[in-house]
């Protein structure tokens, strides 16, 4: 008898978690249940940096049941991810999804939080948005949402599509509990810096500041349309602010060309690029624009 639709999307979504599966971790490193975590390199597994609570005797179980020790490689407590360096090569690696993610695309949330095997939620992406600031001190640029289930112990665990490829990696210490998955692209990125460097550098400007309406002369004086900015209301003591111009009083308007509206903004604009370079700062002083040259500091 012809197999109908419904048999053979379950027969793929079958073989797309069998596939993301090899690839698929559990990772020991806190005192209750273990979490999972991505082979993203031979000898490298991204997983999340809440789930890490000892830097020290961190345990990965591959798909075969073999177990190996693992040393805490950087971590990045914004971006919710951490990176494990392997002492032997794990027998396979993830893929990266070679295209965005989609709303409406299907997806399966995957985890290996037992040696019992993976598990897995099927659900579809209901949401991409960003940037937006993390409970962990940082900000994401991009994150997705699925109305998959993410169950205990699939924070670090891929979100594959139906070909077994990573789309995100799932967490839920980033936005107070609700489960989000970070874009693969972006993962990928900051787990490459984790590797090399440790940690990923935040940009530091070194002000307190408000927000605060600007008048319509003074945006007619900036030639841009733009009703919020940040009034400074305070420069530390040697800080990049401090050494290159900035005054409490200014009102901050932008930054390397992106229009600082507020909070969220200034927080975007200095990402860990801006980090040690030259950068111009535009504000209002009595009123008229002025460009500042600034090196960035690092938080």
């Amino acid at each position: 008898m012809a197999r109908n639709v419904l048999e053979e999307l379950s027969e793929a979504l079958a073989a797309s978690a069998e596939q993301a599966g090899k690839a698929i971790v559990m990772v020991n490193a806190r005192h209750r249940l273990p979490a999972s975590g991505v082979v993203y390199a031979a000898d490298h597994v991204l997983t999340a940096d809440h789930v890490i609570e000892r830097e020290d005797e961190i345990l990965v179980t591959f798909a075969d049941g073999t177990e190996v020790p693992a040393k805490l490689a950087g971590r990045d407590p914004g971006s919710d991810l951490a990176v494990l360096n392997l002492s032997k090569p794990a027998p396979a690696v993830a893929e990266a999804a070679g295209r965005p993610a989609r709303i409406g695309q299907m997806t399966l949330a995957l985890g290996r939080p037992s040696t019992d095997g993976i598990q897995a939620s099927l659900g579809v992406i209901s949401a991409i948005g960003g940037p937006i600031r993390t409970g962990r001190g940082g900000m994401l640029e991009r994150y997705i949402r699925t109305d998959a289930i993410s169950y205990p112990g699939f924070s670090g665990g891929p979100l594959v599509d139906a070909a077994g490829a990573v789309v995100g990696i799932n967490t839920s210490g980033l936005a107070h509990g609700v489960p989000l998955a970070i874009p693969a692209d972006l993962a990928w990125g900051v787990a490459d810096t984790l590797a090399k460097h440790g940690h990923v550098a935040h940009g530091y400007l070194g002000v307190r500041s408000q927000p605060v309406e600007i008048p319509a002369a003074a945006q007619k004086a900036l030639q841009r349309e733009q009703a919020t900015g940040l009034l400074i209301v305070g420069v530390e003591d040697d800080s990049p602010a401090a050494r290159d111009g900035l005054m409490v009083s200014d009102i901050l308007v932008g930054i390397a060309g992106m229009d600082v509206t507020d909070h969220d903004a200034l927080f975007a604009a200095l990402g860990g690029k801006a980090v040690g370079k030259k950068t111009e700062i535009q504000v209002l002083r009595g009123g008229q624009p002025k460009v500042l040259a600034v090196v960035i500091g690092e938080r």
